[in-house]
């Protein structure tokens, strides 16, 4: 019996070095129907370099702008012809055997919308970064991921529906993204995937996690974990997030927690370590939500 595609779709921003790693731990995937496609958001030709020589099979789209993470994804559905497509994170690698149990879940549970592997954070004696998620706090606007830095001993290894998918590694049907859409791209980065759940459940789907299949993640290579761009998107997408994703009670509740005890927190975090730069990221990242714009970003339920 055929297999069905699957089309990998990864986003490369001046990482050819840990997106060519990435690549070659794709060769060795036994899942024998695979289209790789990496799309560029305008780094420089040196950086792309690398891809086109070492790994010419790889479909490689160049964006003439930085579309940001959603973006850039989008950009490679339009050119995927998989049945299943697996966004998967440049700075990730993977065990040969993982995408099997992914196209598994697809091929037997129609109401499958999402779905995500074990993550484990690479270069770490198997400590975990994801084996499912309880979903988004709605008073910190952070996710409740289940196993984070446990080592991981098999305990997670049950498959089973989660509240959210994670980012780094996540299948979805191409018929599904043609019924509820695509990544919202007003994210730019981070909590996008998490929003793109929330639709896809909204569709009637289930999310899943899927423990007997492995991914390493490197974790923030291509932005870094302690950036000001990360604490801009961070803050930003949090309360973008919550804004959109919660109605009633919920939603007042979130945002004056958020608003009142969880920002003047990490304020005071950032004072007492004299991190200026921080400071000025947060701010702005509250700041957009005041601009006409995007003031009417507001959530999708009714």
């Amino acid at each position: 019996m055929s297999r069905p595609l699957v089309s990998i779709i990864s986003v490369n921003y001046k990482q050819a070095r840990v997106t060519c790693e990435m690549l070659a731990s794709l060769q060795r995937v036994t899942y024998p129907q695979v289209e790789v496609i990496i799309v560029d958001n305008a780094s420089p030709e040196e950086e792309v370099t690398p891809i086109q020589e070492q790994f010419p099979e790889v479909q490689l789209i160049r964006s003439a702008e930085n579309l940001g993470f959603a973006g850039g994804n989008n950009l490679g559905i339009a050119a995927a012809k998989g049945k299943y497509l697996l966004f998967l994170n440049n700075d990730t690698e993977v065990e040969p055997g993982f995408l099997e149990p992914l196209v598994e879940l697809f091929e037997t549970n129609p109401k499958a919308g999402i779905a995500s592997p074990k993550l484990i954070f690479y270069g770490t004696d198997n400590l975990i970064q994801y084996a499912g998620c309880g979903g988004i706090n709605p008073w910190t606007g952070r996710s409740v991921t289940y196993g984070l830095m446990e080592k991981d001993h098999g305990q997670h290894n049950i498959s089973s529906p989660t509240a959210l998918a994670h980012g780094a590694a996540m299948m979805v049907p191409m018929r599904l993204i043609k019924e509820v859409g695509l990544m919202p791209e007003l994210y730019f980065l981070y909590y996008e995937e998490l929003d793109w759940c929330e639709m896809i459940k909204r569709g009637g789907y289930e999310c899943h996690y899927i423990g007997n299949s492995t991914v390493y993640h490197k974790e923030s290579v291509s932005v870094g974990q302690g950036s000001v761009m990360r604490t801009y998107y961070m803050y930003r997408n949090r309360l973008l997030f919550i804004r959109r994703n919660s109605t009633g009670m919920r939603f007042w509740s979130g945002m004056l927690f958020f608003l009142f005890v969880a920002v003047p927190k990490q304020v005071a975090v950032h004072a007492l370590r004299l991190e200026q730069k921080y400071l000025g990221a947060l701010w702005r990242g509250l700041k957009w939500h005041l601009q006409p714009q995007n003031v009417h970003q507001n959530h999708y339920l009714r």
